[in-house]
């Protein structure tokens, strides 16, 4: 599989970790009143979607940073590629 980094093009994918869903970039509030069952979910519990996913990957073989790629889980075509951090910003956190 082949991932089209935003900063250095085409790479292998043997290159990258896989993390999990991008939903983990949206961590949930430690102060707030219902921390411990936010957190317990945050942890816990996942989907396993069929078809277009976010996904975080960490390009561990090369420059070193996240991307969230968007990937049908079904035929493994990938759709979208941007940095991470880029990603926080459009969702509105600073991470």
């Amino acid at each position: 599989m082949i991932i089209n980094h935003p900063l250095l093009g085409p790479r292998d994918a043997q290159e990258f970790v896989y993390l999990g869903d991008a939903n983990l970039i949206d961590r949930p509030d430690p102060s707030s009143s219902t921390a411990l069952d936010d957190f317990h979910d945050y942890l816990y519990l996942r989907d396993n979607p069929a078809g277009s996913h976010r996904e975080l990957w960490f390009h561990e073989q090369g420059d070193r940073s996240w991307l969230v790629v968007t990937r049908d889980t079904t035929t493994h075509e990938i759709t979208h590629v941007e940095l991470a951090s880029e990603y926080a910003k459009r969702q509105g956190r600073d991470r």
